[in-house]
């Protein structure tokens, strides 16, 4: 029990720092994106389209983080089954929507195709997993829907993930920031689905 509680604080806690984090970076401090776009290594074909695609793109991601914890809660689970239901049909909504503007964004991320690449299979695990829990629910296996939507969950933090490890590699390890990118965009949804295996296994959620 307190396993999953803490566990459960724990992601919602983080939710609510990387969502902070990010409104406050992409829609008031920076809204236009010049200091990415500054970055860019490639040219855009249409600027303002980019942009429009991509603040779609964080603003779905947002609405994955805030249903998600709700969605492990089990205190709504068991007590308002109504509400957990619409907060999961949500959910799956958002991520199934977000796919258009994720995977047009992926097309020039910086670092040429091998982060166009790695977008693309994160942005598609991501899909995957989430129809898979969905899928399941619907059959009444509740374990593996549990097991599925955490792994989707986890993917919803690949961006974190991303944005800590370009970090690490541009700052620390010197690695230029388009190579950086490319290793984060693949090593985001290894190490969260290695971590969403070990919260499957461990905890009773």
């Amino acid at each position: 029990m307190r396993s999953r509680k803490g566990l459960v604080i724990s992601l919602s806690v983080i939710a609510v720092m990387w969502i902070l984090h990010t409104t406050s970076k992409n829609f008031m401090v920076d809204p236009t994106f010049s200091t990415f776009l500054w970055n860019k290594e490639i040219e855009l074909p249409n600027e303002k389209l980019w942009i429009v695609m991509i603040q779609l793109h964080i603003a779905l991601a947002i609405i994955a983080l805030i249903t998600g914890p709700l969605g492990l809660s089990r205190a709504m689970r068991m007590k308002k089954p109504h509400l957990h239901r619409w907060n999961g049909r949500i959910y799956v909504m958002v991520i199934v929507f977000n796919i258009l503007p994720g995977y047009y964004v992926a097309l020039y991320a910086n670092g040429g195709i091998w982060s166009t690449i790695g977008f693309l299979i994160l942005n598609t695990l991501w899909l995957l997993t989430t129809i898979n829990g969905y899928r399941f629910i619907r059959k009444g296996q509740v374990h593996r829907h549990r097991s599925w939507i955490l792994r989707s969950f986890f993917l919803t933090f690949a961006n974190l993930t991303i944005y800590i490890l370009v970090t690490i590699f541009q700052y620390v390890a010197g690695l230029s920031y388009g190579f950086s990118y490319s290793l984060g965009a693949w090593l985001a949804f290894m190490i969260n689905l290695v971590l969403a295996e070990i919260v499957i296994r461990k905890s009773t959620i």
